[in-house]
């Protein structure tokens, strides 16, 4: 029974070597001066403009989040089409029901303008959006 646990604590002892060793290392040989440089922020190479504290518009996220849902969905169609054949009507018509319920999702998505990546209707416009005209339909 103990040496199970001396097993363990050996593994856990070696996993905080190989963790700290290499940090310890680092520490030991990497310059240490600052410069600008090498406290400015690296993004691919780009030169950096203005601040990291901005705010991203949602409709970044919500088309991403958009994707995402009907990207995993479709993965579904895959393993039903592998076995269609031995699952019969009843598959189709569940997979039928299937795809009207993600059909009636992009509709709705559609109609909300949600796929659209710049509206047109832009209550407080800021930026490149100051000079569309705005709606006062609603």
């Amino acid at each position: 029974m103990y040496r199970d646990f001396g097993t363990v604590f050996f593994a856990t002892i070696v996993a905080i070597i190989f963790v700290i060793v290499p940090l310890i290392i680092q520490w030991l040989v990497a310059p240490s001066k600052k410069t600008k440089e090498k406290l400015e922020t690296y993004e691919c190479g780009e030169v950096v403009e203005g601040s990291a504290w901005l705010q991203f518009n949602i409709r970044f996220y919500v088309i991403a989040l958009i994707f995402l849902i009907f990207d995993v969905e479709v993965i579904f169609l895959f393993p039903w089409a592998v076995v269609f054949k031995e699952l019969g009507l009843l598959a189709l018509i569940e997979m039928g029901i299937f795809l009207i319920i993600l059909t009636v999702g992009l509709a709705y998505v559609w109609v909300k303008s949600d796929l659209d990546w710049v509206r047109r209707k832009v209550r407080y416009g800021t930026g490149r959006y100051r000079k569309i005209a705005i709606n006062q339909d609603n």
